[in-house]
């Protein structure tokens, strides 16, 4: 390693900073493995997959995936000692890429302000934004190389070139917060476009490039249909591909955390569960770690966030968003429309728009087989619920006086209450619910059980052994005083029929390890009349 002090001195070129950030995470009291990334990009690295964009919602480990790759990589360090026993030092690639390159870091958030009188000031634009980046790296590549007619300050990819030849070594290319300016700068749209354009000059066809790896919460914003960096490949929330793994704690990781903490984890699935990508489970990892850390089950998504970034999209006036967010809000997936996102902060155009921010921003779950939106967890649930009542959303706060009202009904087994507040959610969301069928039946009796989420774990088409449970409301382990619910739907026959056929099928021996009391719920709806019936009694397995 050279000199400690013309390290530090640097800001982009191999920077000690980087280093250290990872060694931090290495002494952490929670550190999980995901060294096995490196094990891909090795794999890509001088060849023409070898760019590189993996879009995250805010606490998900991409400046930690960032100092990890830049320790590894660069050449001013000697790391093998750090990552001797992590998952990436079994791979047959590790020695070949340990510390054998130049690494340029930036952290893109850090160019958006400069020194000012009174401390750090907001740049007035993009473009003033692109020279700071430019004047950091030369300034940096001078202190490293200072060799006479090498670094040309005119012409930074010629410089790059000249140094590849001098010391007969590429560059990989690490760029954090790659998309802050989309969010900062939103309305900067002709500075944007010098942004985009100054990395494509830099990147593309260029042959100093051994591995281009850029990180943030946007994927690559779009010129029109194109993206403006075709040469990368993405890796998002929307289709993270063969990097799922590494968007957060997997199943098992999380798992293992929370046993080990003496932590119930179907507690913390409940919590924090619901990011799935072909069958794989990924957890949050900052709120894992406070969990486990705390010994604590609550929202911790809301002490990183203003519930502003949730408040401002879903208050767009589009088409279908609103009941497209009851329908959320009530566990019911919605179709969204992922393609059409021009992958920044200020072009919607639709309510697909929207959701689809939000799928990026890590609030709600996407399923790519379905094309289906969904809240992944009571965590994000709280976030949503804060956000409209903060928003005075007048249907949100209807729903939930509704709602509440509806389960003491249930609870006190008052069928003609239950019609009338089905009903009653029926037509307040009319737009949502026209439904002839029993599974859009299922809809309204979703949204309309809104609050039931707050004391039951929700089970919807459980297997049965003779058929499927429509609807399974558990009681959570602190609600264990509350009964069971049991909902089975009919559309033209009979509501007492649905409660006989829940008889005849043995649907509560679903549930035998179950001891508490449960109430049997039949629901039918008459087309022709559009009315709904129920059946309601209290049923002892004992």
């Amino acid at each position: 390693m050279k000199q400690k002090g013309a390290v530090e001195q640097r800001i982009c070129l191999n920077p000690l900073s980087a280093l250290e950030n990872f060694k931090k995470a290495l002494r952490a009291k929670i550190y999980v493995d995901k060294s096995g990334m490196l094990s891909y990009l090795n794999g890509v690295a001088n060849t023409t997959d070898g760019f590189v964009c993996v879009s995250r919602p805010r606490r998900f480990g991409k400046t930690w995936a960032v100092t990890m790759a830049a320790s590894y990589y660069s050449k001013e360090f000697k790391t093998r000692n750090l990552f001797k026993g992590l998952r990436v030092s079994d791979d047959p690639s590790f020695d070949e890429h340990l510390n054998e390159y130049n690494v340029i870091y930036l952290n893109i958030q850090d160019f958006l302000s400069v020194p000012g009188v009174n401390g750090m000031v907001r740049v007035k634009g993009a473009q003033e934004m692109v020279a700071n980046i430019i004047n950091a790296i030369f300034n940096d590549l001078k202190k490293a190389f200072p060799v006479p007619d090498l670094v040309d300050e005119g012409d930074l990819v010629k410089t790059l070139y000249n140094i590849k030849l001098s010391a007969g070594t590429d560059f990989v290319f690490l760029i954090d917060e790659w998309d802050c300016i989309f969010r900062v700068l939103k309305n900067d749209i002709e500075g944007q476009k010098t942004y985009l354009d100054f990395l494509r000059h830099l990147f593309k066809d260029r042959s100093y490039v051994c591995l281009a790896y850029m990180t943030g919460i946007l994927p690559i914003k779009k010129y029109g249909t194109h993206s403006a960096l075709n040469m990368f490949n993405e890796f998002s929330m929307s289709d993270p591909a063969n990097l799922a793994e590494f968007a957060g704690f997997t199943e098992s990781e999380a798992k293992g955390l929370f046993e080990r903490a003496g932590m119930s984890f179907e507690q913390a699935r409940e919590w924090y569960d619901g990011y799935v990508f072909d069958g794989l489970h990924i957890y949050s990892p900052l709120s894992v770690v406070r969990s486990v850390t705390r010994k604590s089950f609550k929202n911790y998504w809301n002490q990183t966030e203003t519930h502003d970034e949730l408040k401002m999209p879903i208050s767009l006036n589009f088409d279908g968003l609103k009941d497209s967010v009851l329908k959320l809000l009530s566990d019911v997936p919605v179709m969204v429309n992922v393609e059409k996102f021009q992958n920044d902060m200020s072009s919607f155009s639709s309510a697909d728009d929207v959701l689809t921010l939000l799928v990026h921003l890590g609030y709600l779950a996407f399923d790519s087989r379905k094309s289906e939106a969904a809240i992944p967890n009571r965590e994000l649930r709280a976030e949503f619920k804060n956000a409209l009542e903060d928003a005075n959303w007048a249907g949100v706060s209807k729903l939930l006086q509704a709602s509440n009202q509806l389960l003491r009904d249930t609870w006190a087994l008052n069928p003609s209450k239950i019609e009338n507040a089905i009903q009653e959610a029926h037509n307040d969301h009319s737009s949502v619910l026209k439904y002839n069928d029993e599974n859009s039946l299922c809809s309204v009796i979703s949204i309309a059980y809104y609050a039931a989420y707050e004391y039951y774990i929700v089970l919807r088409e459980l297997a049965s052994g003779k058929g499927y449970i429509d609807l399974l409301y558990l009681p959570k382990p602190m609600h264990f005083d509350k009964p069971a619910l049991l909902v089975e739907l009919k559309s033209d026959k009979t509501a007492k029929g649905a409660i006989e056929q829940i008889k005849e099928k043995n649907y509560t021996e679903k549930i035998q390890q179950y001891t508490g009391d449960i109430i049997l719920v039949g629901i039918n709806y008459d087309k022709e009349t559009k009315t709904h019936s129920c059946a309601i009694e209290k049923y002892s397995k004992w």
